[in-house]
């Protein structure tokens, strides 16, 4: 937090000091004018009582109101001011400021609530800034090199030949599918990504994966089998963007299964009524280490931290995840250190 306090905390703390001045003072003026009364008629002993009772009534009863203030100031006033004192600083920026929950158990669902509104702002805040700084990285290398070649061809380094040439072209295209997946997982986050549902058989759809990538899988010496538990089973779902996630999940197992290995499509049905199908990429390759799988449907997560592998965005998981999520169905992975890994989704 700032070092010097917020407008509204030196009012709330200018009145508290206004009201506990006031209330000392009342307290003394009609302390003393009750000692005072009772002193000058206790030589009358048929009225003592009365006038005892009747001079320390305003005592107890001051007493009474500085108590009940007190007590509410604890109950409602401080908690109250912790949480517009946050509220300030949420307002400054500062989105680490949290409010203590057990300060008050009345308002301790508010705080609660208000708490995990911060933690999730903090988080987006965070998350928009490392996407800054990831675009940046990932625009910095095609442009050097695009700008390098240039500049090496207009100074009569490099001579334009077609090597020259491909490869500047091969860094624009690059740079039109980081752009392009950019805009598809920036649409599916905010849930403005058409999707063309139609009603199909998903054993069509495993069967042009297969298709896809057999002759790939055969030239690396991988096995890629198919196991359908139901071939009539019909999915309606937008066919393009399945078999978009799909492929990612299948090339993924490609560049990461050694020679020998194995690669399986399995299809069947889901664990509950409201996802009825259940499809299963399995691989018997590397895997992924248990640290790094919290991660992996981040954006630009990579396995390579030095990200020497450039052929690839690192945006492909986070887009399957969204696409998944835009059909209402979820997208889990499991995997062990030098065993495989297995990619779950589960759809309505």
């Amino acid at each position: 937090m700032s070092n010097s306090e917020p407008p509204r905390t030196r009012r709330i703390t200018r009145a508290l000091a206004f009201t506990i001045l006031f209330v000392t003072t009342a307290v003394l003026f009609v302390g003393g004018i009750a000692a005072l009364l009772y002193f000058l008629f206790s030589e009358y002993s048929g009225v003592r009582n009365i006038w005892i009772l009747f001079c320390g009534a305003p005592v107890i009863l001051v007493v009474l109101v500085v108590f009940t203030v007190f007590n509410l100031y604890t109950r409602f006033g401080k908690p109250l001011e912790e949480l517009f004192n946050a509220i300030n600083s949420v307002e400054e920026g500062d989105l680490s400021v949290r409010v203590r929950e057990d300060n008050s158990d009345m308002f301790s669902d508010l705080f609660k609530r208000f708490n995990k509104m911060v933690a999730e702002l903090e988080r987006a805040e965070q998350q928009r800034r490392n996407l800054t700084a990831d675009v940046a990285h990932e625009l910095r290398t095609p442009l050097h090199i695009i700008q390098g070649n240039l500049e090496g061809v207009l100074d009569g380094i490099y001579q334009p030949t077609p090597e020259h040439i491909n490869a500047t072209l091969d860094e624009t295209r690059l740079l039109t599918r980081l752009v392009n997946d950019l805009q598809t997982l920036s649409l599916a986050e905010s849930g403005q990504l058409p999707l063309h549902l139609t009603r199909f058989l998903l054993a069509d759809l495993i069967q042009d994966l297969t298709s896809s990538y057999s002759s790939r899988a055969s030239a690396l010496g991988i096995h890629l089998q198919t196991d359908l538990t139901d071939p009539n089973l019909y999915l309606a779902a937008d066919y393009d963007r399945l078999n978009q996630v799909l492929s990612n999940l299948i090339s993924n197992a490609l560049r990461h299964t050694p020679k020998g290995g194995r690669i399986s499509i399995e299809t069947g049905s889901g664990s509950s009524e409201k996802r009825g199908v259940r499809i299963m990429v399995k691989d018997t390759g590397s895997g992924i280490a248990s640290e790094d799988l919290p991660f992996i449907f981040d954006r630009f997560w990579r396995a390579d931290k030095s990200r020497s592998e450039r052929t690839h965005s690192g945006l492909g998981l986070a887009i399957a995840k969204q696409l998944i999520h835009a059909h209402g169905g979820t997208i889990e992975a499991q995997s062990e250190v030098g065993k495989g890994t297995m990619f779950t989704i589960e759809l309505p």
